[in-house]
Parts: C-alpha cells; structure tokens; sequence
C-alpha cells in the first residue's frame, strides 16, 4: 500500500520509517528543502537504533530505498492511508487537511500525529469527517510499542478498522480514546512538563534531579524534562499554547523559561541541547 506521510521532521521521518520497514511504499512531503535533505539521513540514523534496540525490521537494507521525498503536496494522489506531521498549529493543520481531501480518493483515511488538536476540527474543514482520525504516534516512533488513537465524534466503523489493520501491520498495538484537547497523553503530559520546568526556573532543582526523582522515585523509564528534549521543546510549547486556547485554561501557559529556550535554539535533542546535552 502507498502511504503518505505530511512532515519531514523528527516525527514524520519516525512515521515513514515504521511504514517503510513494514513493507510499505511511503511518500513524505515537506515543503522546506533543508528537512527533506536532513530526512534520508535521519531514515538511517533511526534504523541504526531500532537495529540496535529492536525490533529489527526483516530487511534493513531496502528501507530507504522505500521512501520517496518530495516538495509536492500531489504526490500524496492514490494513497492509501495518510499521516499528517506538520507543525502543532491549527491554522496549519486546518489547511493541509483540506488540502488533502481534494487530493486524496475519497476512501483514503486521513490521520494525524496532533498532539492536542481534536480531531472534530481538522475533520470539518473535510468532506469526509467519518474518515479522519487521529494518530498519535510517540517519539522514537520505531521504538514504541503502541499508538494512541484518536476517534472524533464522526470517526465511522470501518475507518477504526482499517487503521487498526494499519497499524498492527507496523507491529504496533492501537489504544484507542476519545476526541478531546491533548486526548488521554498530552492533556496530563504537557501540565506535568509544564510544572517540571517552573520547578527548575524557581531553583528547586537542577534538570538533572527532577528526572532522577522520577526516575528513582517512581520507576518511570525517563523524567519529564528528558521526555520533553527528546519530544522537542519547541512542540512542547506550541502544544501547550494549543490547550490554553481549546480548554481556555491559564495553567497551560508555557513557562518563561521554556520559551527563553525555544527562542534560543535549544530545542532539546534534535539540536543538540535542550535541558540535557545529546550527543548526535
């Protein structure tokens, strides 16, 4: 089957890696030629991990080979499944939905890999609410287990299953919840991110500390403010401001501090420091 993938960035080259290595022909498209040059690259770096850390895909070797890059939002024609990864905006994502339902056959499911969107949303500006849904993929996609998906209020049967059939071909188990801002994962992710950054702004404790007692304390497999880097400060941000619109809530107010880094360069991992320093 022919999937698309919107978005050329950590997490749409994470997607087009777990089609590709499923035996999928995957086409990802970006409009910034900078992300679809670093894309192939970051294929390749992601298989050197999930060879590493497993599952291993059965062949490797032939994963690059199955992905296409392109600029034009038309290669996505005659796809059968979708993923849409562009920036955690809704004017963004407003538009490239409705962009893809002109281009796309009219029982194409279109998914997205929102963070906080409802799918009601981006599923309006469509004329095919019953085949849009959200697909919440985590970061390292390769690497995860599960994805959270989201079914919005006029999410038909068969869309349902047909992404479970999408994804269990990926090895991947779907858990799906119910359409609401930042759905089960980001409506709790984000505040507790959001809190362990003013817990570092007001000198509590150093970074490193927060997810050590996280870690210790807790059993988690990382803290909040290494999940934060390896997410992107940046989506971090944007994510929170996503929810302080939809819930109308002031608690999602991103933290000076977080801004001051997103607007310094440091994004977390995926520039090299972030509230860790990555070794690349």
């Amino acid at each position: 089957m022919k999937v698309g993938v919107v978005g050329a960035g950590v997490m749409g080259t994470g997607v087009a890696q777990c089609f590709a290595a499923a035996g999928h022909e995957v086409v990802v498209v970006d409009p910034d030629p900078a992300a679809l040059a670093a894309g192939p690259d970051r294929v390749r770096d992601g298989l050197r991990l999930q060879v590493l850390l497993g599952p291993a895909p059965a062949d490797p070797a032939g994963v690059p080979d199955r992905v296409g890059w392109t600029a034009d939002l038309d290669a996505l024609a005659g796809s059968g499944f979708v993923v849409e990864c562009g920036p955690e905006r809704i004017a963004v994502k407003e538009e490239l939905f409705a962009a893809l339902d002109r281009l796309c056959g009219p029982d194409t499911v279109l998914a997205s890999c929102t963070s906080a969107i409802p799918v009601d949303v981006l599923a309006a500006v469509t004329t095919r609410p019953d085949r849009v849904l959200a697909t919440h993929f985590m970061n390292p996609a390769p690497l995860k287990e599960a994805v959270e998906v989201v079914r919005g209020p006029k999410t038909s049967d068969a869309a349902m299953a047909r992404t479970a059939e999408v994804l269990s071909s990926l090895g991947k188990k779907a858990i799906v919840v119910a359409d609401a801002p930042g759905f089960v994962t980001n409506r709790v992710l984000m505040l507790a991110i959001n809190e362990a950054v003013k817990v570092v702004a007001e000198g509590t404790a150093p970074a490193a500390t927060v997810d050590e007692v996280f870690v210790s304390c807790f059993g988690h497999q990382m803290g909040p403010l290494r999940t934060a880097d390896l997410i992107g400060l940046d989506t971090i941000r944007d994510t929170l401001l996503v929810l302080r619109e939809l819930l109308d809530d002031p608690v999602y107010t991103p933290c000076p501090l977080l801004t001051e880094m997103v607007e310094s360069g440091r994004l977390g991992k995926k520039s090299g420091r972030g509230f860790h320093a990555w070794r690349f």
